[in-house]
């Protein structure tokens, strides 16, 4: 790859990035942090792509959740340990209901830039550039806390270290019995229909994991380290590129700010910034893609996506997260599907059913249905099994607080309930009790036909 170096897509397009007052003070800021240490190792992104090359084959799980957009205020123990906790809880869900094993990727630890409709905001009388995220701005309504600040990118920095650092030590360290299910927080199942089966099901992990211990006489959480991996969109491009590197004894440039990092699909263009950084780096790679592909263009697009990041088509490299809503899934993801077979490539199929299904309440809060999410993922599924695929992992927006963001779950969340605990900066999240409940959904919907766990 000749013709790409890491500062190749300067000469291209970049969309959705922030307008920096000082030019100067960006190239000092990026500066700094090309000299910082890795955030991640190319040895971990290499296991990872493996593990991601054996989920496109139907052998493993991907489950990758997180927040829309994390907060420098929010690094703090106890929020992480509770994004960990629900993650490591819904992957035993899973890997006790699919009966494979469930590769975990946090969407933390560097999700601090989120792209915007606008790039400006106006309420009343007065205008500010949009909140990009905490790695550009801040949120309050005014010029100077809007004012895009570069030197926020080494705060980025600091806040993913601090995180990856914290996640590694609870990980080595067995991580508190979260195996145990006498600790998972399961008051809302009785208000679920399913209460009796989601029980039985989690008492079952809890046996199946307590007969492991006696047979060896040795803890789970002292004979085990759980793989944990991070994730973020791809999208402040400076601030990527001063943390990609060659490494020794090694091929090509890796991106070290995260093990996999994505491109939305508002830049996905062919011909611009963020497809050319991507298709240079050695990490897997994910791509985001949503109605704004007609299924017309679909062939078109998908052949030169591929030749872009997918030449050599490397096992592990490209996943697509779909994400088109529950009630346009069935009309889209079947044009997906017979595009990448077109292709005669391999990847690895997500369903994002997040960003999809999000509307706004009478009021105008952004939120999403429960009850959505769940229909996409469930079509998804269906969907793949027609077309000879097959739904290799979900994508999801979560907190492992219990606020009130989006509407219906076991509880039964209303638009009135959102009031109580809406916490997010940007876009609605599933809180803990609801993706606990729809990692229990998804594993009864994907059991085994012989389990006895499905109709």
């Amino acid at each position: 790859m000749t013709d790409w170096t890491i500062d190749s897509w300067r000469t291209k397009t970049a969309r959705h990035q922030p307008k920096y007052p000082d030019a100067a003070a960006l190239a000092e800021a990026a500066g700094e942090l090309a000299a910082f240490p890795p955030l991640v190792t190319s040895w971990e992104i290499e296991s990872l792509k493996h593990q991601l090359a054996e989920a496109a084959e139907g052998r493993r799980f991907l489950l990758q959740g997180g927040d829309c957009a994390e907060s420098f205020a929010e690094c703090t123990s106890d929020v992480i340990i509770n994004k960990l906790k629900i993650l490591l809880q819904m992957s035993l869900v899973l890997v006790h209901g699919t009966r494979k094993r469930v590769i975990r990727v946090g969407r933390f630890a560097g999700q601090y830039a989120k792209p915007r409709s606008e790039p400006t905001e106006t309420r009343g009388d007065e205008t500010c550039t949009s909140y990009y995220g905490d790695i550009v701005n801040r949120p309050r309504f005014d010029a100077e806390a809007r004012t895009p600040d570069p030197w926020r990118l080494l705060r980025g920095y600091e806040r993913s270290a601090l995180t990856l650092n914290f996640i590694r030590s609870l990980i080595d360290g067995g991580f508190a019995d979260l195996h145990h299910p006498e600790y998972w927080q399961l008051d809302f199942v009785e208000h679920s229909p399913k209460s009796s089966e989601f029980h039985d099901m989690v008492t079952s992990i809890g046996e199946s994991l307590r007969f492991m211990e006696t047979l060896s006489g040795i803890s789970i959480a002292d004979i085990s380290r759980v793989d944990f991996y991070s994730s973020h969109e791809a999208l402040l491009l400076p601030y990527e590129a001063a943390l990609t590197r060659t490494v020794p004894r090694r091929d090509g440039a890796w991106n070290l700010s995260t093990h996999f990092p994505w491109i939305g699909m508002r830049t996905a263009s062919l011909d611009e910034a963020h497809v050319e950084f991507f298709r240079g780096i050695r990490n897997p790679i994910g791509v985001k893609i949503g109605p704004a592909l007609a299924p017309t263009d679909m062939n078109d697009f998908l052949g030169g996506l591929m030749d872009a990041l997918h030449p050599d088509d490397e096992p592990g490299r490209l996943t697509l997260i779909h994400r088109y809503g529950a009630e346009k899934v069935a009309d889209y993801l079947p044009a997906l599907i017979d595009a990448v077979n077109a292709t005669g490539k391999r990847v690895l199929f997500v369903c994002d059913p997040m960003h999809g299904n999000t509307r706004k309440t009478e009021t105008g809060i952004k939120t999403r249905s429960f009850e959505d999410i769940l229909a996409e993922v469930e079509q998804s599924i269906d969907i793949h099994d027609r077309c000879g695929s097959h739904l290799g992992g979900v994508h999801f927006e979560l907190t492992g607080e219990n606020v009130t963001e989006c509407t219906g779950g076991a509880r039964g969340l209303t638009d009135d309930d959102l009031k109580d605990g809406y916490r997010s900066l940007v876009d609605p999240r599933l809180n803990y009790e609801q993706s606990l409940e729809m990692a229990m959904l998804i594993a009864r919907r994907l059991a085994p036909k012989n389990s006895g766990t499905n109709d």
